[in-house]
Formats: structure tokens, sequence, C-alpha cells
């Protein structure tokens, strides 16, 4: 399945429906005197925030979006039905743009949050709204009033606790994987990942965590080279990033963990401040010579770092990992319910 995170759509409201015009007439009734009724209001257009869904591919096989037009107005009083919502339901994560003016209207983070993008126009009012003491036979009425229309850009972010980010080919799918229900799609050549995988760890101290299998970045990501800028966006959603570095490789680990670190760097946001733990995958058959340059150089360069050695296929270190991101997600958690 392709991954869609961006799209436009045409949000248009219903409009409101005519209010009538209608006079009283039954036997033995004179002068029964006006009874036309209202119009119903459009119906509008909104977006809905759903746990179920994770790209924007269903959005995107339609382009127009309408709500139901308000019913109009009838004799004897009858008011008019008003117009049923048109609802869009799209994955937690996405933000909403007027696609003319760039302007943002709504972050829809929780599921269940809505946002009203396209309000429906009000219904008309019919001619017994106008009787007075002077004027007991007013022909007047009103037709309904237009429902807005908006043309919007959704961009989908996608919110995980921790993203695992790396060069291609360095065991982020196989890792998740082995630590989650996800099966993303693993083989020996590079680019394997071509959207993002989310998986739910079960953690130690009983608390469930989302993991989000980010496709594998290169120099140049930030300038859009590669898969890119399109998912470097996705980490901003996350609170903790897993750095994965294949010790397996014949490359120096120092210098691809410095080059992806440049990319997050360059990248707009705060995504380079993130907390950061490292870890050293396919430690069943690793490259000695370049692990120990690399943990030479954690060591004087970057002291301090949370670093781990694990090896996915052999399962061996991986439940370590998953316990300390576990530990560090709930201390986040307790700090934030502190501040409020």
């Amino acid at each position: 399945m392709k991954f869609i995170d961006t799209c436009e759509i045409m949000a248009i409201a219903g409009n409101g429906g005519n209010g009538c015009m209608s006079f009283r007439r039954e036997a033995f009734v004179p002068r029964g005197g006006p009874d036309g009724g209202n119009g119903g209001d459009g119906g509008n257009v909104i977006l809905q925030a759903d746990n179920s869904k994770h790209t924007l591919m269903d959005i995107r096989q339609q382009y127009h979006y309408k709500a139901e037009r308000g019913v109009h107005g009838k004799g004897k009083g009858m008011h008019g039905r008003r117009g049923v919502d048109q609802i869009i339901k799209v994955p937690a994560g996405t933000i909403v743009k007027n696609a003319e003016t760039g302007e943002i209207l709504a972050d829809l983070t929780e599921n269940g949050q809505q946002v009203v993008v396209a309000k429906g126009g009000k219904g008309g009012r019919g001619n017994a709204n106008f009787m007075s003491p002077t004027h007991r036979a007013p022909t007047r009425h009103e037709p309904g009033f237009e429902g807005e229309s908006v043309k919007l850009a959704l961009e989908l972010k996608l919110i995980a606790d921790v993203g695992i980010i790396g060069f291609p080919n360095a065991g982020k799918s196989t890792f998740i994987s082995t630590v989650s229900a996800a099966k993303p799609k693993v083989a020996d050549y590079p680019f394997t990942t071509l959207t993002p995988h989310l998986g739910v760890v079960k953690g130690h101290y009983g608390n469930s965590f989302v993991l989000a299998d980010m496709p594998g970045l290169i120099e140049g990501a930030a300038d859009g080279i590669g898969l890119g800028i399109q998912f470097l966006k996705h980490i901003e959603r996350t609170k903790v990033l897993l750095h994965l570095i294949d010790a397996s490789a014949d490359e120096s680990m120092v210098e691809r963990y410095k080059i992806l670190r440049n990319e997050l760097e360059k990248y707009e946001g705060d995504i380079a401040e993130k907390i950061e733990v490292i870890g050293s995958s396919k430690m069943d058959s690793p490259n000695e010579e370049n692990l120990a340059e690399f943990e030479a150089f954690l060591q004087t360069e970057l002291p301090g770092t949370v670093y781990f050695r694990f090896s996915s296929m052999a399962q061996e270190g991986t439940k370590e990992l998953t316990d300390h991101l576990e530990k560090i997600i709930r201390e986040m958690e307790q700090e934030s319910e502190e501040t409020f």
C-alpha cells in the first residue's frame, strides 16, 4: 500500500433551505394569515481524527466533499430539516491548512477531535416571520444562504513515542518486527522501508508505547534527497529518537552517525534537540574495528550518551533497550502531568 501523507480536497458546506411563502387556507377560517415555514440550515463539513486511520489514501480518492443542503420550508408552519453534516475521518496527527492562504486551521492530534472547516448556510425565513400588527399578510420570504467552500491541504505527521532513525538497511525494520507485532518488509537491500510503520511495544513496567519505523535517511535528506523531508517531518511528533547504526557494515560508524546528526540539525524545528538513544544493531556479526572506533568516539566526544548493543536476529539486548525506552517515556509523561 502506498503511503499518502499529503493531499488537497475541496470542502463544500450545504446551502440553507429556502423560506416558504404560504397562507393558511382552511374551511370556515377566513383570512388565515401567513404560515410559511423556515428553511433548514445547511450541513457543515467536519474533519474528525480517527485512530483507526493511518494514511490519507482514502481521502485522496475523492476531491469534492459536500454536506447536504437544508430542506426548504413548507406551508402550515412546517420548517425544513437541517442538512446532514459531511464528516471526514482522518488519521490522528493530521494538520489542516487553507490551501490558498497557508493558514493552519487545526492540528488534529487526539482520537475523536473535530474541527468545522466549512460552515453550512443559514436557512431562509418563511413569510410567517414577517407578520406584524401593521402587516398582516406579508409576502416576503428569504432564500437560503450559501454554505462556505474552502480548499484544504491536509498533511499527516505520524504520532509515535519513539522514532527509529538510521541509514537504509540499518536494521530498523527487523528491530520493530522483533519487539512488536508490526511486520514491515525486511530484506538485505536498501530502502526496504518506503512507508513509516507503527508498532506497539508492551513494556516491562506494564505501559505500552508506540515505535515508528522511519524510512532510511541518507546524506542530503534535509535538502530533499532520497525520501528526504517527506519523512523527516514525521520525526517531529516523536518524543524520543532511537538512532540505529549497523555494526556489521564496512563503512565507518562514526562517519555515518555524524552525517545523520548533521541532517537532523539542518532540518527546521527541534528534531536535533530530542532525547536520543543510540543502538549498535546487528551485533551478531559486528565489524570489530569500526565498532571499537565508534564506542571510543562516544566515550570521548559524547560522554553520558545512552548507548546499547543489540542483535534483533539473535534477540539479544532488545529487551534491555525497550525497557529503557519505556522508562524514558514514563518519566516524560510524569513530568508533563506534574506541569499541569
